[in-house]
């Protein structure tokens, strides 16, 4: 009898863990992969089409690519998610499972920010990215706005590395005489668990004329989208808004009766949730690591293992230690990258590594090699 396996999002996370349990377990596993989307990206790609530096259809890779032992890809909307029988339904079928894999991220909710969808732009969603880069080009003075709208968020070095992009694209325009440049952040610091890398930041802005406003959201943006107001009520012109809209689980993962506060709650030890047999990784949960694709991934490997040791009548005992790496663009040709690691010790720490020319094929290697490893490209 073999193994049937669910997995929903086939993101880093939901990729990750299919690999793993195809490799150890191919011929006694059953799994099904199920995304709405018919390709996948990574995340940092859509910097690189908002600021024409990729085509959009350069940076996807289809699913059809996967071609795995015990792996069937599926593109299905997810219509409901019952974690007491284990049973997923989608907008075209049902599927009965021993075992479910949440991996569905996070969405994003334009609507709790008023104005954003109606006068500004976002780049964190892919339509949004492809929007900005139409955009962007006739955007040739005034005040340009890179602003984060709720807590947490996806990946937290992007919204700097939008500020240090449009930098760049202003100066290549020649036009950054004419544009000022602020970044809106509810941090402290750029990079909180990491001092130096916050430092390198700080110093990048300050060198580039970039404001960096620190420990604020942005509540709203005025129906003509020329005036940003803050949550401490601060209002701030502005000509072109770049936003970071509010994150959200999906709805479908609220109804199901998995989600506490606004996320699914998991065992740090064997990522389960409080389902038998139900596990979540990634964005969609409340561990406490950045939302971000590496610490998906790195959570994959503790649930993939937990899956492994269950199925051969054992236990995982090696838990997830929220350890990750992420790249960071400065511009001008060069990409910095922190290491973090969250539960290790009594604090998250994180290392920072100058950025440099060469890091710059270090983070094209990261992208690569995962390209090999889930898609055989």
């Amino acid at each position: 009898m073999k193994l049937r396996v669910v997995v929903l999002g086939a993101g880093f996370g939901g990729l990750e863990l299919s690999t793993i349990l195809s490799e150890t377990i191919g011929e006694q596993i059953d799994l099904t992969l199920i995304d709405q989307n018919d390709s996948f990206f990574f995340g940092f790609s859509k910097l690189d089409v908002a600021f024409g530096r990729q085509l959009p259809d350069a940076v996807k890779i289809p699913y059809s690519s996967i071609v795995k032992p015990g792996v069937k890809f599926r593109k299905e909307a997810i219509t409901a998610i019952d974690p007491v029988a284990k049973r997923v339904t989608t907008q075209s079928a049902i599927y009965d499972a021993d075992v479910i894999v949440i991996a569905l991220g996070a969405d994003y909710d334009l609507d709790a920010t008023p104005g954003l969808a109606e006068t500004g732009n976002e780049f964190y969603s892919f339509p949004g990215a492809e929007k900005l880069r139409e955009i962007l080009p006739s955007f040739t003075k005034g005040h340009a706005i890179v602003g984060v709208c709720g807590a947490p968020f996806k990946c937290p070095p992007a919204p700097s590395e939008a500020a240090l992009l449009l930098h760049d694209h202003l100066t290549k325009l020649g036009v950054r005489e004419a544009c000022t440049i602020s970044l809106v952040m509810p941090f402290g610091l750029p990079i909180p668990p990491s001092p130096g890398t916050s430092k390198a930041l700080l110093k990048a802005f300050q060198q580039r004329n970039i404001q960096f406003i620190a420990q604020r959201k942005v509540h709203s943006l005025a129906a003509s989208g020329r005036v940003v107001m803050l949550d401490d009520g601060t209002e701030l012109p502005c000509d072109l808004f770049l936003g970071i809209p509010k994150h959200v689980a999906p709805k479908v993962v609220l109804q199901s009766g998995l989600a506490e506060n606004g996320w699914i709650p998991v065992n740090r030890t064997n990522l389960l949730t409080r389902f038998p047999g139900v596990y979540a990784i990634g964005d969609v949960t409340s561990i406490g690591t950045p939302k971000a694709g590496v610490f998906a991934e790195g959570a994959a490997k503790i649930a993939a293992a937990s899956i492994i040791a269950a199925f051969n009548g054992n236990e995982n005992s090696t838990g997830y230690n929220g350890a990750g790496t992420c790249y960071i663009e400065y511009g001008n040709g060069e990409v910095g990258k922190v290491d973090v690691d969250f539960f290790s010790g009594p604090k998250p720490v994180g290392i920072h590594h100058e950025p440099s020319e060469a890091m710059v094929a270090d983070k094209a290697f990261f992208g690569s090699s995962r390209k090999a490893r889930w898609f055989g490209i």
